[in-house]
């Protein structure tokens, strides 16, 4: 049997892909694509995506720059820009808009976008505390290469 210590080196060793990121509001407006040459960053469902590439449609100026630097769930379940649909909250959106949502979660920006992080929405209880039912959500096709 190993010895008690590194028993417990190996049981408390984190695991070896990068740390989850949490994105409180203030820290995710930063990356709005009002600054040349820094990242742009896009919440959908709590989970932040890095979508710097897509610079023309998210960057200053561009169509849907006012979705990024928050989380716009509601504003792409309902394919809007509307200021007041610009939040996390999907409360009373039709089962239609709750599909539509999922597709273009997973098809568009999960399948396009490397995910950088969470929303402290969707990592933390509404107390603080961490949420212990949060998993990291697979995305299969992004090696995610580390920030620094």
């Amino acid at each position: 049997a190993l010895p008690a210590a590194a028993e417990r080196e190996l049981r408390f060793r984190p695991p070896a892909e990068a740390p989850v990121r949490l994105f409180t509001e203030p820290e995710l407006a930063r990356y709005d694509g009002q600054q040349e040459g820094q990242p742009i960053y896009l919440a959908v469902k709590g989970v932040v995506f890095d979508v710097t590439s897509g610079k023309e449609f998210y960057g200053k100026g561009a169509p849907y720059n006012a979705l990024v630097g928050k989380d716009s769930t509601r504003g792409v379940a309902k394919m809007s820009l509307d200021p007041a649909d610009l939040t996390h909250d999907i409360t009373g959106l039709t089962e239609e808009e709750l599909k539509s949502l999922d597709d273009i979660f997973n098809n568009v920006y999960k399948a396009k976008y490397p995910i950088v992080g969470y929303t402290s929405r969707r990592i933390l209880n509404e107390d603080g505390s961490p949420n212990l039912d949060f998993k990291p959500e697979d995305q299969p096709h992004f090696n995610i290469k580390d920030e620094f």
